[in-house]
């Protein structure tokens, strides 16, 4: 399997974007709650459901919508405290998913339950879900999304990674743009989530890591930048 050096990567994207300067301007830093890894380990467990929360909701949907009502969510849901929700009886949160002042959809509701359990079933087997998330390895991202996939809700495909982009865990993104390369330069042929694909794509972002010190992010936006019609660029 040839994997293009990041250089070349670089390099195409400084010409494709018209210089330096405004490439660094389209690779501006993503918001996110924490700038390191110490610091998403000292997130409370109630940040975690909550951003998987939002990310579950604006799935499919408009996003400025639920960001104008994310506070009627923190109100309405304790703001996201693992106990409370947990005590919530099906009936309560079936009564709250019937309120106008959030986004009235009680499949998605019931995630905010089931992915609190998520949560607490970790910290009773680890003692910290954010030092459990902290920990885990960037070489092995995948394993994350796989992980929130198979014991939470509704977490898996793209929601789970643009949760943990915007807690501040490393993670490159599959959108368009990164599938597009990956195909275009035949480093895989089957489905973009197959464990080959995958395995493949962790494979070259870690290589292409150790060859320029690069945050996953960081690498994740130079790709998109550097092929296809660049879809949406902040979501890469």
């Amino acid at each position: 399997m040839f994997v293009e050096k990041i250089n070349a990567i670089l390099q195409r994207a400084v010409e494709r974007k018209g210089g330096e300067a405004n490439l660094e301007l389209l690779m501006s830093p993503y918001q996110s709650l924490a700038s390191s890894n110490r610091e998403l380990a000292s997130l409370g467990s109630d940040r975690f459901l909550a951003e998987f929360t939002k990310k579950v909701f604006q799935s499919g949907f408009v996003w400025r919508v639920v960001e104008n009502k994310w506070p009627n969510f923190e109100q309405h849901f304790f703001d996201f405290n693992i106990e409370k929700i947990l005590m919530m009886p099906d009936e309560m949160l079936e009564r709250k998913a019937q309120d106008p002042k959030i986004i009235r959809n009680f499949k998605k509701v019931q995630t905010i339950k089931a992915n609190a359990h998520m949560i607490h079933d970790v910290e009773i087997e680890q003692g910290s879900f954010s030092e459990f998330i902290a920990a885990w390895p960037e070489q092995d991202i995948i394993g994350l999304w796989q992980y929130l996939k198979k014991h939470g809700q509704r977490l898996g495909g793209n929601t789970g990674p643009y949760a943990l982009r915007a807690l501040g865990k490393d993670t490159f993104l599959l959108s368009r743009d990164i599938e597009s390369y990956f195909r275009e330069h035949d480093l895989i042929s089957g489905g973009l989530t197959s464990k080959s694909s995958l395995n493949t794509i962790q494979q070259c972002f870690n290589e292409w890591q150790q060859q320029s010190g690069y945050s996953l992010k960081k690498i994740s936006r130079l790709i998109a930048l550097s092929t296809g019609d660049n879809y949406v660029l902040a979501e890469n």
